[in-house]
C-alpha cells in the first residue's frame, strides 16, 4: 500500500523526519580551527617571542622569588580580606545605625577608589603620617615611630590589597547571610542561642554555599592585582619581569613569562575552587535547591 492509497482512504500521511542542519554551527567551527591554526603557528615561529631566552629565566632566582611573593599577598590579602570583610558584613546588617553607617562609609570609599591610586597612598604614607604612635587619644603620645622605617614595602602592599578587598568580600558575605531563610533564625534564638552563635553554627555554614563561588573568584582577581603592588613598590612577579627586561631590553619575553606564570597558578587556582565549590554544594541540586532523598523502610509492616 502506498502513501497515496493512505491519503484517498483518509488516513494522514506517514512522517518524514529530516535532519536540520545547522550550517552556520560549521562555518564558526571552521573559524574557530583556522585560528587556533593560526595561534599555534604564531606560537612556534615568531621571533619576538624568542622561547629560549624565556627558558632562560623562567625558573631563575629573582623570578621564583617574585612568584613566592605573589603568592604570599594573594594569601595574606585573601585571609584578611575574608576576616575583615565578615565583620563589616555583621556591621552592615546591625541594628545599630551607627556600626551600619561606618560599614557602609568603608564600603563606599575602597570600592568608589581605584586600587592603584590607594596603593600609591600606602606608598607615600610616611608623607601623610610622617610618625606613628601609642597615646591618649588628642593627648599625649606614650612612643612613637617613624612611618616610613615600620611600614616596609611587603607591610603597606598587603593593607592595601586587604582593606581593598575587605569591601568586596563584605558584600558576598552579607549575600551569602542574605541566602539563608530568616525561620532558622528564628528557630535558634528559640533554642537559647546568641546572635554570635546563630551565626557561626546556623547562618555562615549555609551561606558558605553562596559565598564560595564569587570567592573564588576574587581570588583569582586578586593574584593578578598583585601585580599593581609595583606603585609601592615591592617585587612581585610582574615587578621582576620588568626589572628583568629594563636591563635585557627583552620586553616581550618576559611579559609573555610572567603571563605563563600567571595562568600555571590560576589553573591551580580554578582546580581548587571546582573541590571547594562541590564540597559546599553536596546536597544541593543544580538549580540551588535542596535534593530530596527518598526513605525507604526495610522490615515487616514498613511504609514509605
Amino acid at each position: 500500500m502506498t502513501v497515496d492509497d493512505d491519503v484517498e482512504k483518509g488516513r494522514p500521511e506517514a512522517i518524514r523526519a529530516v535532519p536540520v542542519r545547522h550550517p552556520g554551527r560549521w562555518v564558526a567551527a571552521a573559524v574557530v580551527v583556522v585560528l587556533v591554526a593560526m595561534f599555534i603557528n604564531f606560537l612556534l615561529t615568531s621571533d619576538a617571542l624568542e622561547w629560549p631566552e624565556q627558558r632562560k629565566y623562567i625558573t631563575s632566582d629573582a623570578v621564583l622569588r617574585g612568584v613566592r611573593n605573589t603568592i604570599l599577598l594573594t594569601v595574606a590579602a585573601m585571609i584578611g580580606g575574608m576576616v575583615l570583610g565578615t565583620v563589616l558584613a555583621l556591621m552592615r546588617l546591625s541594628a545599630n545605625p551607627l556600626l551600619s553607617g561606618a560599614a557602609w562609609f568603608y564600603l563606599w570609599f575602597f570600592r568608589g577608589t581605584p586600587l592603584y591610586t590607594q596603593l600609591l597612598i600606602w606608598g607615600a604614607i610616611g608623607s601623610l603620617f610622617p610618625t606613628v604612635g601609642i597615646g591618649i587619644p588628642f593627648g599625649p603620645e606614650f612612643q612613637t615611630w617613624q612611618t616610613q622605617a615600620l611600614v616596609t614595602p611587603m607591610l603597606a602592599a598587603g593593607l592595601g590589597l586587604i582593606l581593598n578587598e575587605a569591601a568586596y568580600m563584605a558584600e558576598i558575605v552579607r549575600a551569602g547571610i542574605l541566602s539563608v531563610d530568616e525561620g532558622q533564625q528564628e528557630a535558634a534564638s528559640a533554642l537559647g542561642m546568641s546572635r554570635m552563635q546563630t551565626m557561626r553554627r546556623i547562618v555562615l555554614p549555609q551561606a558558605m554555599r553562596v559565598i564560595v563561588p564569587p570567592t573564588g573568584n576574587e581570588v583569582l582577581s586578586m593574584m593578578k592585582n598583585t601585580s599593581l603592588v609595583a606603585a609601592v613598590p615591592f617585587s612581585e612577579l610582574t615587578f621582576t619581569a620588568q626589572t628583568i627586561y629594563a636591563s635585557t631590553y627583552k620586553i616581550i619575553p618576559m611579559l609573555v613569562m610572567a603571563c605563563l606564570w600567571y595562568l600555571l597558578l590560576s589553573s591551580v587556582l580554578m582546580i581548587a575552587q571546582y573541590y571547594i565549590e562541590r564540597h559546599f554544594s553536596r546536597g544541593v541540586g543544580k538549580n540551588g535547591s535542596a535534593r530530596t532523598q527518598r526513605i525507604r523502610f526495610r522490615g515487616g509492616g514498613g511504609g514509605q
